[in-house]
């Protein structure tokens, strides 16, 4: 978002006011990697989230209170500051069933997706919205 890049471009410039140098390439590649910032622009708390769902969910769904329970975090900072970029980039799919880590996001954390990824998210993706019972 550009609130977090704005965050990261103000830390980068820190770091290179604190070491004496310009901000060039080399600086914010150095200062990204102190502060745990990856190649695609995720950051401890994204991988933390994203390892959440492989390890402990099998990949999901797994509902976002789980989630939210599970990493100590409110429903909102997930909904609102962790997912979307995961979701825009396919890291992470909602579905109606919850939270289901895409095979864009296996790859990124250097796992293997389990066999039949692509069939199961086809049939939550199929999954007709649940209605409320009278």
């Amino acid at each position: 978002t550009p609130r977090v890049a704005g965050r990261l471009l103000r830390r980068v410039r820190d770091f290179a006011q604190a070491a004496g140098r310009a901000a060039d390439r080399a600086m914010a590649d150095a200062a990204l990697a102190r502060l745990e910032v990856d190649r695609l622009g995720l950051d401890a708390q994204d991988r933390r989230y994203l390892r959440r769902i492989a390890e402990h969910h099998g990949g999901g769904p797994v509902g976002v209170e789980t989630l939210a329970a599970a990493l100590a975090e409110s429903r909102d900072t997930l909904e609102e500051v962790v997912e979307p970029f995961l979701i825009q980039e396919g890291l992470v799919l909602r579905t109606p069933r919850g939270r289901v880590l895409g095979e864009p996001g296996w790859r990124h954390l250097g796992l293997v997706p389990p066999a039949g990824l692509g069939a199961q998210l086809d049939l939550l993706a199929a999954m007709p919205p649940e209605t409320p019972q009278e």
